[in-house]
């Protein structure tokens, strides 16, 4: 019976073109607006590293006076003092741990044809890796014994490598940054964690890190970028002074895997601070945090309120589409009355006329959802021309975004259907039959 009743509903679209075109395009219209503002939300919230997601860590320390202005609302800052950092990798309360930083350096690539070029540039302990499953493509991480040894080695993004080895395997070779030889000791393959959640305060949305050095290198190098650090008083002028005020600049992550884990990791956090406030440092009551990743996306608002209002009104825009294309199927299937009163008069029942009639609007929402799709296309293509280059990489459509386009719109048709295929099923064959004569 469905091959009988979809053949029906072909034929009932085809016989009134510009109605039919009209459902379609009020159906993709809605669709296109609303799958577009949806594909960059589930880009924005979707969860970075899934696997691990409760088992990476970031803690917080309150390392000055609630009242003072540099600090967040709470009182704590996103990262932490170099002190605080190092303390903590000292003590390696924790199965892996970094402390973490961005700075930029200079690649001067051996090809005199290629320009050269200042690329992010994370500091970052051996851990790192390991701890946030990081993929390589070739080599491995720098080991613990060459963070030590604060040795000049780096590891090469793949777009590095691709564009100053060609993609080769570059294991060994070196490459000039601001004028020193690192050996290259790993090439990752493409990783881009959308968002950056290990570092959310530069570019969270867009291009991963382009290379990786040890921090303890990047420290003896002087390393720092201009801007990245929060201090609640002026610090020192000299690179010592830096290091040992309360400016925050570090950013540092823990991996717990099991919930006991995390109590006790707290517990150590706060006897931490507690020693810190008994050595005269704090004067205030111990205040730290340990925030899990989405707890640590929820903190950091990564999602700007203007994304849940573009939603809302794509929502809007999307009922407003399905009521029009309610009117226009009830005008279509009320236009045809005479035909169902025929068929009810031949001994059709109401459940077939329901199941013909849905099928109908299936197709229909069949139809919407293709184009929709097309019109999303180039809705994100659009976005992406207007955008900032930070966000391009939440413009793009994958399986899950296309299947669920179809699937809306399928789905938004058939409810929308639901009240002209009831008032389908009411037709009286007699007045029926009596109208159309």
């Amino acid at each position: 019976m469905f091959s009988y009743y979809l053949d029906l509903s072909l034929r009932s679209l085809k016989r009134n073109p510009v109605l039919t075109g009209l459902m379609i395009a009020a159906i993709a219209l809605g669709i296109s607006a609303c799958m577009t503002t949806l594909t960059v939300f589930r880009a924005m919230s979707a969860d970075p590293i899934p696997a691990k997601s409760h088992q990476l860590f970031a803690p917080q320390i309150q390392n000055s006076a609630p009242t003072e202005t540099s600090p967040g609302d709470d009182g704590f800052t996103s990262q932490l003092t170099y002190l605080d950092a190092m303390a903590l990798m000292q003590a390696h309360a924790a199965k892996r741990q970094s402390a973490l930083y961005l700075t930029d350096l200079a690649l001067r690539p051996t090809d005199t044809a290629q320009k050269s070029t200042y690329e992010f540039t994370r500091a970052a302990f051996s851990e790192f890796f390991g701890m946030f499953d990081v993929p390589f493509q070739y080599g491995s991480a720098w080991s613990a014994q060459e963070d030590a040894d604060r040795a000049a080695v780096v590891v090469l993004s793949s777009d590095i490598n691709n564009r100053v080895f060609r993609g080769e395997n570059s294991i060994g070779k070196s490459i000039n940054l601001d004028k020193q030889a690192y050996r290259v000791v790993g090439v990752l393959k493409p990783w881009k964690p959308i968002p950056h959640f290990y570092d959310l305060h530069v570019l969270p949305f867009g291009e991963s890190d382009a290379l990786f050095i040890p921090f303890s290198t990047a420290i003896e190098k002087h390393l720092i970028m201009d801007g990245s650090m929060a201090c609640p008083k002026p610090p020192e002028q000299s690179w010592e002074g830096k290091l040992q005020s309360e400016c925050t600049w570090i950013q540092f992550w823990v991996e717990l895997p099991t919930k006991a884990d995390a109590d006790q990791y707290r517990a150590f956090l706060n006897n931490y601070a507690s020693e810190q406030r008994t050595t005269g440092r704090f004067t205030w009551p111990a205040h730290t945090q340990l925030r899990d990743v989405p707890q640590w996306l929820a903190y950091n608002a990564i999602i700007p309120s203007e994304v849940n209002i573009l939603i809302m009104v794509s929502l809007g825009f999307l009922l407003v589409c399905l009521m029009n294309a309610t009117g226009l199927m009830l005008a279509k299937i009320m236009g045809r009355a005479g035909d169902i009163g025929v068929r009810r008069a031949l001994g059709a029942s109401r459940r077939a006329i329901l199941s013909q009639f849905l099928i109908e609007t299936g197709v229909v929402g069949l139809a919407g959802g293709l184009l929709g799709l097309l019109l999303t296309a180039v809705g994100l293509l659009t976005a992406r021309s207007l955008l900032p280059n930070e966000f391009v990489l939440l413009t793009h459509l994958d399986t899950i975004d296309t299947a669920g386009t179809v699937v809306l719109a399928i789905v938004a048709t058939m409810l929308a259907g639901l009240y002209p295929t009831w008032r389908a099923m009411r037709v009286q064959p007699a007045k029926a039959l009596k109208a159309a004569q």
